[in-house]
């Protein structure tokens, strides 16, 4: 059974031991950064700190929970998959199933129906009376200060909401969409807006006329909290998703004072709306990339009504240097998303986005070379998929190569490109975060080639074969290695 909240998610992590409570007063101005990241880095559990002190000791009589997601077992755990390839697979036969013509046979016919009705509930469900509707705050009730919001990094401007599920409406097509965007406090009733020019959540707010009506929720279950970070197309309910990964639809409810649905179980929901043209200086912030992001202007996000349960548990998490918590996450976006990928350039093997570049900086293909310039059709063909488009490194290898092995990849490149004619610079988009460019927004890009060339593409030597040990004597040394007494340097079973 899918959870169908975090409680349930933070239970199962206790029965796994992999959760501490921390009942030690505890500030969330940059101490619980720290503790946080000390434990991330060595592998540790996730943290729910129970006993959170703000200003003058007074206590916000709610725990906080952090690092949720940052391990490959947890990020597993929360999807309900022994790993994201899983998904992947489950996706791809959906594809499959969706474009490989009509089933053949009675038989056939019957399961593919089946599967498609079972589509159905993946979509959401409205409920009412729901949890996240227990206690509602408005008026002068409206504090943000009363909760234990975090402070990450010591140059960062104040505290920041960091894992909320932002809901806006498009305002032509009544879609709804759910991202991950930071919001940092201005005071008890504002917040930044920090959605990026390339997101979903902007481009709602550039095509609205009048005040956006937003919605935050904070917590649920954690198939829907990792959904706000998928880079969806924006016709795509990310609700719909997350009901696909959890098997079963996710419960939603009407929010109390603007016209959106929130998810039900969520711990709390912040209610209210932005208005096009009114902005305010926001930042700096410790980012993602490893580096303070610089103060700019942002939408203004007013708040006019708070629900909660009536204990709610406050969900955070911080980002900085990587790897931390956003590329666990990020992750399992690589391998699901791998069939779309596929399916609009079926050459493409694999690809790997690997922590160093943030994952918009940096990606790692192979791919199945069939004809002279394919490396570069495959570069133009990622350049201009969604999000992708802002990425500024692009490595293409051959099919054979792993590209979750960063050290082959290396090896790959250093060895097969000739900077001359293997790399490709191109302009165009970049992520708003980037620190290289020396203009906002727009810069340039550059492709890789380090895939095998041939004749056509003006390499007119032999291409090197790689070294490797013939099969007949590998089996022959691997049956003799008892026999050379070197099975307790390396057990029969780990020999390759």
């Amino acid at each position: 059974m899918p959870y169908q909240d975090l409680r349930e998610f933070l239970a199962f992590l206790e029965t796994k031991g992999d959760l501490r409570r921390i009942s030690a007063p505890v500030s969330p101005e940059l101490e619980m950064t720290e503790i946080a990241y000390r434990l991330m880095r060595s592998d540790g559990p996730a943290l729910l700190f129970e006993n959170v002190i703000g200003p003058g000791g007074r206590s916000y009589g709610m725990p906080v929970a952090m690092n949720l997601f940052c391990a490959e077992r947890r990020m597993n755990w929360a999807l309900e998959v022994d790993n994201a390839d899983d998904l992947a697979a489950r996706l791809e036969s959906m594809i499959d199933m969706a474009l490989g013509g009509p089933p053949q046979g009675l038989m056939n016919k019957l399961r593919t129906l089946g599967r498609l009705a079972h589509i159905g509930a993946y979509q959401p469900r409205t409920v009412r009376n729901a949890p996240c509707q227990e206690v509602i705050l408005t008026g002068e009730d409206v504090d943000l200060h009363s909760l234990p919001i975090i402070k990450c990094w010591p140059e960062d401007a104040g505290p920041y909401i960091t894992l909320p599920l932002v809901i806006t409406k498009d305002p032509e097509t009544g879609t709804q969409n759910y991202g991950i965007y930071r919001m940092q406090v201005f005071d008890s009733r504002t917040t930044g807006m920090h959605w990026q020019t390339h997101k979903v959540g902007a481009r709602h707010y550039r095509a609205s006329a009048d005040r956006l009506e937003v919605a935050v929720a904070l917590g649920g279950d954690p198939a829907s909290i990792w959904t706000g970070s998928a880079p969806l197309p924006p016709e795509v309910d990310e609700m719909t998703l997350a009901g696909f990964i959890r098997d079963a639809g996710v419960e939603l409810t009407p929010a109390v004072s603007v016209d959106l649905m929130v998810p039900a179980h969520a711990e709390m929901v912040l209610e209210g709306y932005v208005t096009p043209g009114e902005e305010r200086t926001e930042g700096p912030f410790g980012d993602h990339t490893g580096y303070y992001s610089l103060a700019e202007p942002y939408p203004v996000f007013h708040v006019e009504t708070i629900t909660r349960r009536q204990n709610p548990i406050y969900p955070t998490t911080f980002v900085g240097r990587p790897p931390t918590e956003d590329y666990w996450m990020g992750k399992v976006t690589e391998r699901v998303f791998l069939p779309l990928i596929k399916l609009i350039l079926p050459e493409v093997v694999d690809v790997n986005m690997p922590a160093e570049g943030i994952f918009h900086n940096l990606v790692l293909v192979s791919m199945k070379k069939e004809y002279p310039g394919h490396a570069r059709k495959v570069m133009y063909g990622l350049w201009g998929l969604g999000l992708l488009s802002l990425t500024k490194v692009i490595v293409v290898v051959d099919d054979f190569v792993d590209v979750q092995n960063p050290s082959e990849v290396a090896w790959r490149v250093a060895n097969n490109i000739n900077p001359a004619t293997d790399l490709v610079l191109v302009d165009g988009p970049i992520d708003d975060l980037d620190v290289a460019s020396p203009t906002p927004r727009f810069g340039s890009k550059v492709g890789i080639d380090a895939t095998r060339k041939g004749p056509q593409e003006g390499y007119h030597r032999e291409w090197p074969p790689d070294i490797e040990m013939s099969a007949e004597i590998r089996e022959r040394v691997s049956q003799r290695w008892a026999e050379l007494g070197l099975n307790d340097i390396i057990p029969p079973a780990n020999l390759r």
